[in-house]
């Protein structure tokens, strides 16, 4: 799917950007004043991010970071461990590790840029939701039985 392709690109590039912009904002410019409070929350918010990505990997050996249904390798639709919290546990777990980055670092720069990655993200679930429910049979129940997307209760 080349359009997939090019927003992978995108977020490459916009990702990288935001790292280096943090790490200047943070250590070098010193612009950016945080709480230790903040940062502490921070530094929680990483390793529970990157586990809920590690529990989902587990569950699902389909995960792909291109969006495209895998007949080849008879994909179905995987409803247990995480997925029967959320439908999208990896991109829950990479946007809690993504809310904790700039706090961590204690960059207000990267907490101005987090808005634009985290609607990224978004328009990515919207897009890998459309295509799941055309190509993925069963994927219409499922979004009817696990009704959020990334917070449970919320959304």
């Amino acid at each position: 799917m080349f359009w997939d392709k090019v927003f992978i690109g995108f977020i490459i590039v916009v990702w990288f950007s935001w790292l280096g912009l943090m790490a200047l904002d943070a250590k070098r410019w010193e612009l950016s004043h945080m709480p230790e409070a903040l940062k502490v929350v921070g530094g929680v918010l990483i390793p529970v991010g990157f586990f809920i990505v590690r529990l989902t990997f587990r569950e699902n050996s389909f995960a792909a970071p291109v969006i495209k249904i895998q007949k080849e390798r008879g994909q179905h639709v995987i409803s247990t461990g995480p997925y029967a919290i959320v439908r999208h546990p990896m991109y829950a777990g990479g946007a809690l590790y993504m809310i904790g980055m700039p706090l961590l670092l204690g960059s207000g720069l990267g907490l101005l840029i987090l808005p634009l990655l985290l609607g990224a993200l978004s328009v990515r679930i919207f897009i890998e939701e459309a295509t799941l429910r055309k190509g993925l049979p069963g994927y219409g129940e499922y979004t009817r039985r696990v009704r959020y997307r990334l917070v449970p209760g919320v959304w």
